[in-house]
């Protein structure tokens, strides 16, 4: 072969790559044979698979794009989902359609249905476990280290703390629920539904974070501050859990008891009128099945019931593996959420 025809096969291989790389377009005609070519010069080379490659590449290629028929569809407005478009898919899956009971269309996304319930208010909110061994006391002095400094950043501003605290107390249940699922994946064993207990905790904390971004919308320092404390945090939790369980889960149950506290001390001042009690967001109404008419106080009445159910769930998660037990050996306490 000669160097002139060298280089115009070169050329026409890099047409074929870029062609590949840069666009969608689907050739039907490859007319290219498999018998003798001629290239300009005179020189005659014969397309030993070449071109047959080429070709392959093409019908892999055409194998990811959409089809004609597919390219053309317009999303329609759907009546059921509040008159915006319905995203149409080659694979078929179709978004469900949701009522509420009373027949109206269902608005949310991030939760359905029968995710929903009423919270228990009657839980006790003013259990404390006493740090008695050197693994509590250290639990037990760690948060309120932690603490001290976000009364004193915070003081008052109950929305702003309870925003900041959120995102930190969605953090434990995400990181324990995936170790305890790598585990029981390594192991070949049951969790005893401990993975799913951890991951709704996870979710339902992430929902309280949900519900008050309804309510009050953090400053450009506040989500900086959130990006800082939830890094070193995450890191914090994920190393305590790798090498002591049931230290990390005191820690997480001395965090709640602080996080019913500090709502505590919200009702308080929202009964006292030092803070508005505006009516509830929807995304609460139907989160936590409350009455139309429920306000502020209402919400955070649940929520400082729930984060009291983690405070119990984490102090028992403790207290079997310091007894010397797995996790899996007692169920969880499932169906709260």
């Amino acid at each position: 072969m000669s160097r002139r025809a060298a280089m115009h096969v070169s050329r026409l291989l890099i047409e074929q790559a870029r062609n590949k790389a840069f666009s969608t377009a689907i050739f039907k005609d490859v007319g290219i044979s498999n018998s003798a070519s001629h290239v300009p010069g005179g020189a005659t080379f014969h397309n030993h698979g070449i071109f047959r490659a080429a070709s392959t590449v093409r019908v892999r290629h055409w194998s990811g794009v959409a089809s004609d028929v597919a390219k053309d569809e317009k999303a329609a407005p759907d009546e059921d989902q509040g008159g915006r478009a319905v995203v149409s898919s080659y694979w078929g899956v179709a978004p469900p359609k949701i009522s509420k009971a009373d027949g109206s269309p269902w608005r949310w996304n991030c939760f359905r249905p029968w995710e929903t319930y009423t919270a228990d208010t009657t839980i006790d909110v003013k259990k404390h476990h006493e740090a008695n061994t050197f693994m509590d006391k250290f639990a037990y002095m760690t948060v309120q280290a932690l603490k001290y400094p976000t009364y004193l950043f915070f003081q008052r501003r109950h929305m702003c703390h309870a925003m900041l605290l959120e995102t930190v107390a969605a953090v434990p249940g995400m990181v324990g629920g995936m170790l305890l699922h790598c585990k029981s994946l390594r192991r070949f064993e049951q969790s005893g539904g401990w993975i799913k207990a951890l991951l709704e905790e996870a979710e339902n904390e992430r929902m309280h974070l949900m519900t008050f971004l309804e309510l009050s919308k953090p400053t450009w320092f506040e989500r900086a501050l959130v990006f800082a404390v939830q890094g070193a945090f995450f890191n914090a939790y994920f190393v305590a859990y790798v090498l002591s369980p049931k230290l990390a889960h005191r820690i997480v149950g001395y965090l709640e008891e602080e996080a019913v506290n500090s709502y505590t001390e919200f009702l308080i001042d929202l009964e006292k009128g030092l803070v508005e009690n505006q009516p509830a967001p929807a995304i609460a109404i139907d989160y936590w099945r409350l009455p139309p008419n429920s306000t502020l106080k209402d919400v955070v009445t649940v929520i400082r019931a729930d984060e009291a159910h983690h405070r119990d769930l984490n102090h028992f998660a403790s207290d079997i593996q310091c007894q010397g037990h797995e996790l899996k050996e007692y169920p969880a306490p499932l169906g709260y959420h």
